[in-house]
């Protein structure tokens, strides 16, 4: 392997715990609220299941950001070197700030930006941007929607039921949160799949699109460990920010986002779990009552979501105008 091709895998690796640092917050958060688990054990759990999810599920959505979004012949790796440290800066930005951003946003925005500035964006498939674009925007709206359903259906099947049915929420939480942490570990940990296969691609070790077993694992495993070490900031955004959240709240929400989850990653989409978690605490607290919802901080949020992929794809231009200006020559 060449010294870019593997600068490009330990960057995407660096970008895959990142990501799993910031998302545990997504998985892990009403759990931890709700006061249902330890903060470790909920840690311990998901990271566990996030790393069983890409065996279990497959890899169909490694292929859609990998191999459908622009043609491997007409990238550098220079060109993905510049994609993941912009998504790593926007990250990192965002996390500091404890600002629950899409990490899918960045590392899309990134390419785009990238392949827009080396290409035009003639050579980008438009088909698969609408698939991704797609994934991206409608699942907070689904999120919303089921979460919103999801509790109405929980009290009315609940409506005769004691006080001690607030146990059975609590304890319930541990299944939810393996589900949604084999949700977030299918459709998250592909991303980079795709990108470190690309890489491949493009460096001559494989002639096509598939993913290496080693990739599976080594993506897969980065993503725990990261998730293991907790994204306290965002925990405390998506766990208190909007609303005091309780068991029920809490349950809720991990049954809708694990399935609105697996259901665009059985569909090949890259979705937002940020954005999907997000827009299903919100979709319950606006089923109990719409005045639950502290509706400025979802306003903080969205402004992060509308700006994450324009400023990423200038971030990532930028880095490439950059490198090649000044250090191509060196």
């Amino acid at each position: 392997m060449s010294s870019e091709l593997i600068l490009v895998i330990i960057l995407a690796l660096v970008f895959e715990f990142i990501n799993g640092m910031r998302d545990s917050s997504n998985i892990v958060a009403t759990m931890i609220s709700s006061r249902a688990f330890r903060p470790q054990t909920a840690l311990g759990v998901t990271a566990v299941a996030e790393f069983l999810g890409p065996f279990l599920f497959g890899v169909t959505v490694a292929k859609t950001v990998g191999g459908d979004i622009v043609d491997s012949k007409l990238l550098s790796l220079d060109a993905l070197v510049a994609c993941l440290l912009a998504a790593i800066i926007w990250n990192l930005i965002t996390w500091f700030l404890g600002i629950p951003s899409s990490s899918s946003h960045a590392l899309i925005g990134g390419l785009i930006g990238v392949v827009a500035f080396t290409a035009g964006f003639g050579v980008i498939n438009v088909q698969a941007i609408y698939k991704v674009l797609i994934g991206l925007f409608l699942s907070p709206l689904a999120g919303f929607v089921v979460g919103f359903l999801i509790l109405r259906l929980i009290y009315f099947l609940a409506r005769h039921a004691s006080p001690n049915i607030n146990e059975f929420f609590k304890r319930a939480q541990l299944f939810t949160a393996i589900g949604l942490a084999f949700s977030h570990g299918t459709n998250d940990a592909q991303k980079t799949m795709g990108i470190i296969t690309l890489s491949l691609i493009i460096g001559g070790v494989l002639t096509g699109f598939e993913v290496p077993f080693w990739v599976i694992a080594v993506s897969a495993s980065t993503m725990a460990l990261g998730t293991a070490m907790g994204g306290w900031r965002l925990i405390r955004t998506l766990g208190g920010k909007f609303y005091k959240i309780r068991p029920v709240h809490s349950f809720a929400t991990q049954i809708t986002s694990a399935v609105v989850i697996l259901a665009a990653s059985f569909g090949g989409a890259p979705v937002s779990t940020t954005q999907v978690v997000s827009s299903a605490i919100v979709g319950v607290g606006s089923s109990e009552r719409f005045g639950k919802v502290r509706w400025g901080v979802v306003s903080d949020i969205l402004t992060a979501w509308i700006i994450t992929i324009p400023v990423s794809g200038l971030i990532s231009a930028g880095i490439y105008w950059f490198v090649e200006r000044f250090f191509r020559g060196i």
